[in-house]
């Protein structure tokens, strides 16, 4: 087994997370339901927002059981799920009660004309009020929001390190058998057909959520790519073969994503008749072809191209889950502000994205060189070592790979 860091999953990681950044700035302007909403909200931008919809948080949660699975070589089981514990609760616990607020604020200012200040809000956000309603659509409160992702990744990594404890050493045989059954046609095929399963059982009956208790359908398709990343990260025969066709796998990817963008563009009318509905189990099925040929196509090519170390990706790795932390609130808070200006919104759209970054990473220099906030934002203690380098590292992270 190959026990060195892949470090091309550090790369694609920050790219899925800027990535994220986008997709939450494009939620302003399409015409599905979000917390605020553009006066110019369309459908334009729509197929590029599902370019990426169906794939992302899934990579997410793959590479999340990558990183899972090398912490366990590192460390007793105990000692992950404490550390984990750590580094993810306390950040959740701080983003629903002091990032997340103005996001839920700024909805109840725009979709049902609130007209009370913030602080009597936050009394009803501390106190669970579910009165602020729009016909039957409620706001639940408190709420995480974008975080999520945090709560899910949380459970994984608890179910991940318990069926670990269970299982020892057992779980490395499981492991090489996988490598050697997803081999062939069966890397692609495989996959897609526990994701579909997944899908043709559980996507009626349980849409998506985020509220982690009622979300099986999700539970489903991101804990299986949790544990299939876990189980694979040591499998260096797997991801030469992942590499091997990144090329097929993006004309799987780029033609599957085609037909799930005109079978979403057909008009309700014509959406509802029974010629068009006999296509839904085949389209179910060539979403779930777009969701894992994506994921191929990403850690193929990032196997190729990405697969070093740079002040950069140190520098980037840390920076990415405060700026993951921060960033919907300061789309959500600069769009509602940015409304009276009426700007373009191609040029509105370019400030969000740009100033959001910004402000990101300027909240990030700030958080990582004082002890305290650390871990409300889910990095480690400051040392010694971390210090010398919060100090130099700007200047590092632009000199580049040798």
């Amino acid at each position: 087994m190959n026990h060195q860091r892949l470090y091309f999953f550090d790369w694609i990681r920050i790219f899925a997370f800027c990535l994220l950044i986008l997709y939450h700035t494009g939620m302003y302007y399409v015409t599905w339901d979000w917390h605020v909403k553009s006066p110019f909200a369309s459908s334009a931008i729509e197929p590029l927002m599902i370019l990426s919809s169906p794939w992302r948080l899934a990579l997410l949660f793959m590479i999340s059981g990558v990183a899972t699975a090398f912490m366990l070589k590192r460390m007793r089981v105990g000692a992950l799920l404490r550390q984990r514990s750590w580094r993810l609760l306390v950040p959740l616990l701080f983003g629903m009660f002091v990032i997340v607020p103005p996001q839920a604020y700024f909805e109840i200012v725009e979709k049902i004309a609130y007209q009370g200040g913030y602080l009597e809000f936050m009394r009803h956000y501390v106190s669970a009020y579910n009165g602020f309603c729009r016909g039957d659509d409620c706001l639940r409160l408190p709420t995480w929001n974008h975080l999520w992702f945090v709560a899910y990744l949380w459970a994984y990594t608890m179910i991940g390190g318990l069926i670990a404890w269970l299982l020892g050493a057992r779980v490395d045989a499981a492991s090489a058998a996988l490598d050697r059954l997803l081999s062939g046609w069966r890397i692609v095929v495989l996959p897609v057909l526990v994701l579909a399963i997944a899908r043709y059982a559980l996507v009626d009956r349980f849409p998506a959520t985020h509220a982690l208790v009622d979300d099986w359908y999700n539970h489903a398709h991101y804990f299986f790519l949790f544990a299939l990343g876990a189980l694979m990260a040591m499998q260096g025969g797997f991801w030469a073969r992942v590499e091997a066709q990144r090329w097929s796998s993006l004309g799987l990817w780029l033609c599957s994503w085609a037909l799930v963008v005109i079978y979403w563009s057909i008009p309700d009318a014509l959406a509802n008749t029974p010629a068009v509905q006999q296509w839904k189990p085949v389209m179910r099925a060539v979403y779930c072809v777009c969701q894992w040929s994506a994921i191929l196509t990403m850690c193929g090519f990032g196997r190729r191209h990405l697969n070093f170390d740079s002040a950069a990706r140190r520098y980037l790795t840390e920076a990415v889950f405060p700026v993951y932390i921060l960033h919907q609130t300061l789309i959500v808070a600069m769009a509602h502000w940015l409304k009276p200006v009426k700007l373009a919104p191609t040029v509105e759209g370019v400030f969000l994205v740009v100033l959001t970054f910004g402000v990101s990473f300027g909240v990030f220099e700030a958080v990582r060189r004082i002890a305290v906030l650390r871990p409300l934002f889910g990095l480690g203690p400051l040392t010694s070592q971390t210090s010398a380098y919060a100090a130099r590292a700007p200047a590092a992270a632009a000199t580049p790979a040798r």
